[in-house]
């Protein structure tokens, strides 16, 4: 820990955290506006559920991934703050410039657009949130910073559906995309960057610059990391593949309109998502003081317990049941991205943790966002002509069976992290003393 280093004041470590929040809802209010508009966006444009699957998934996964990478890798050298301020600002441009697409071809070259820049979001903001929170405080406020996905989705859905309704679907994305601009300039001016290794020791800081070979490695001899990272793109896989559908599903199963779907949506997976990502980290830092795996039981069990409940969701016809339990479940839920970017931090040096969460994210964007809506896209596709237009409702529940999937991945994650955790010990004992 650097102890000749003044740390900042609580106020304003809690207002850094909410800009970096406040940035995140903006990520997802701007990724997840074409989960609203998808419906009048097909009918406009005449596109099937794979297309779809392939505009709010791969094609969009795909670049957001690859550019991660490299992204992260600068942010592990250069000044994070700027980073995410550049990229927000692209992202947002991107947004307000799909509202302008004339066919498939030039919205899908819009959405990777916004992809480019969302790239440059999440790891420079991990490692931040990192050197400005001590260990034992990282669970709670990295939790607190992935609600920024539920905010997002939930201001997305409420407003996108309205706007959508009065105006049209390419004014809803000019209308969103524009205030991004306007909070990358505020972000630049009023966020400080924070001194990397803040809480760390003279062994952990020791080396400034590690190559992508040498993280590379270092990740290759920690096998939870890998059962953390697959842990969660399949949480993520249903996340995207039955979430990025859930409107449709609504419109198609249960004749809702498009405003009603993003007022109802916007409450019950906006408010209850927030809420469970919150908590995965509250309890996750909570238990996980005396033992490290709860940072793995607790969003283990949450979707255990949540796995029946969420078929029933998909299967009924039931509407208020449906809204009831939902809300339920995606508590349940979401209480895995804290607690496992946390754990993610703690397995590598302050100097890795960029890009670690660039790997991390890799995985479960590529895997989660990249096939969970194509596949789900596609798979609906193929049953349209047996089931029409339930076709949707039993391709959603099959990618929900993934989630089993992940609660086992989770379960040998845990088993596996007191053995890494040790090593990590160890290897900055032995860098220490050399």
């Amino acid at each position: 820990m650097h102890t000749d280093q003044p740390d900042y004041s609580p106020s304003y470590k809690r207002f850094v955290l909410v800009m970096l929040t406040i940035v995140y809802a903006f990520n997802f209010i701007d990724r997840q506006i074409l989960v609203i508009l998808q419906e009048p966006i097909k009918a406009d444009m005449g596109l099937s559920d794979t297309q779809l699957g392939l505009l709010s998934g791969f094609s969009f996964a795909l670049i957001y991934v690859t550019a991660g990478i490299p992204i992260a890798y600068w942010a592990d050298r250069g000044n994070r703050r700027n980073i995410v301020s550049i990229s927000l600002a692209v992202w947002s441009g991107m947004t307000a410039v799909s509202g302008f697409a004339q066919n498939y071809a030039q919205l899908l070259a819009a959405r990777i657009g916004v992809g480019l820049g969302e790239a440059g979001g999440s790891p420079p903001s991990h490692s931040m949130i990192s050197d400005y929170f001590p260990p034992e405080q990282r669970g709670r406020a990295l939790s607190f910073y992935s609600t920024g996905i539920y905010v997002g989705i939930l201001f997305g859905f409420m407003f996108g559906g309205m706007i959508a309704e009065a105006f049209g679907w390419r004014a809803a994305f000019l209308i969103v995309g524009i205030p991004g601009v306007l909070l990358a300039v505020m972000l630049r001016l009023t966020v400080q960057e924070p001194l990397r290794g803040r809480w760390e020791t003279a062994a952990d800081n020791a080396a400034t610059k590690p190559t992508l070979k040498e993280t590379l490695a270092l990740l290759r001899g920690l096998p939870s990391f890998w059962l953390i990272a697959f842990g969660c793109s399949l949480m993520a896989f249903v996340s995207y593949g039955v979430g990025n559908f859930f409107p449709s599903f609504l419109i198609r199963s249960h004749g809702f309109s498009v405003a009603q779907v993003g007022m109802v949506l916007a409450l019950v997976a906006g408010v209850g998502g927030a809420v469970g990502t919150y908590l995965g980290g509250y309890f996750g830092d909570r238990f996980g003081a005396r033992d490290p795996r709860w940072y793995l039981w607790v969003p283990m069990i949450g979707s255990l317990v949540a796995f029946a409940p969420y078929l029933y969701v998909l299967l009924t016809d039931n509407v208020l049941h449906l809204l009831v339990i939902l809300a339920v479940t995606n508590i349940l839920t979401a209480m895995y991205l804290g607690p496992c970017i946390a754990l993610s931090h703690a397995l590598v040096p302050p100097n890795m943790r960029a890009f670690t969460s660039a790997i991390l994210f890799f995985v479960l964007n590529m895997i989660g966002l990249g096939l969970g809506p194509f596949l789900t896209g596609l798979t609906s596709d193929l049953l349209a002509p047996r089931f029409g237009t339930d076709s949707l409702r039993y391709a959603m529940v099959i990618a929900s069976c993934f989630g089993l999937v992940a609660i086992g991945l989770f379960y040998f994650g845990a088993r596996q992290l007191p053995a890494d955790l040790e090593k990590r010990r160890r290897s900055a004992e032995t860098f220490s003393v050399v």
